[in-house]
């Protein structure tokens, strides 16, 4: 495996789509970096050159952003939501979505699991409202 900016990228794959378990690298991004370098998409990360892996070694590092320092700004970005008590920081601070989505139904991934609550329902005996 190669090891770039900290993450071993698989072997078996090609190098645009392998390029991509590093994150903050897309699919554009990774096709952009390799055609600066002019190193073709579609060979497999096996099949670079020691040179060809250094080089995008050095680029990653140099130009972009990724891993722990973009996930770094990324939570920075959020606190400092919070802080300023912006709706969207009150929007991550009760872990709803932050992006207008609706909450009436749907947004399970982001709310949790369902919990019930008591005294909600039908009960017998009363009628529908």
């Amino acid at each position: 495996m190669a090891r770039i900016a900290g993450v071993d990228i698989p072997r078996d794959k090609h190098v645009w789509i392998s390029m991509q378990y590093i994150y903050g690298i897309g699919p554009h991004l990774s096709r952009r970096i390799l055609s600066q370098l002019n190193v073709n998409p579609d060979t497999k990360v096996s099949e670079l050159t020691e040179d060809e892996v250094n080089r995008l070694r050095e680029v990653i590092d140099k130009q972009y952003r990724v891993e722990g320092e973009l996930r770094r700004e990324v939570q920075l970005n959020i606190k400092r939501l919070i802080e300023i008590g912006s709706y969207r920081g009150s929007r991550h601070r009760h872990n709803l979505p932050a992006r207008g989505q609706r909450t009436r139904t749907n947004a399970r991934a982001r709310r949790g699991e369902r919990r019930t609550v008591a005294g909600r329902g039908q009960r017998r005996g009363m009628a529908k409202k």
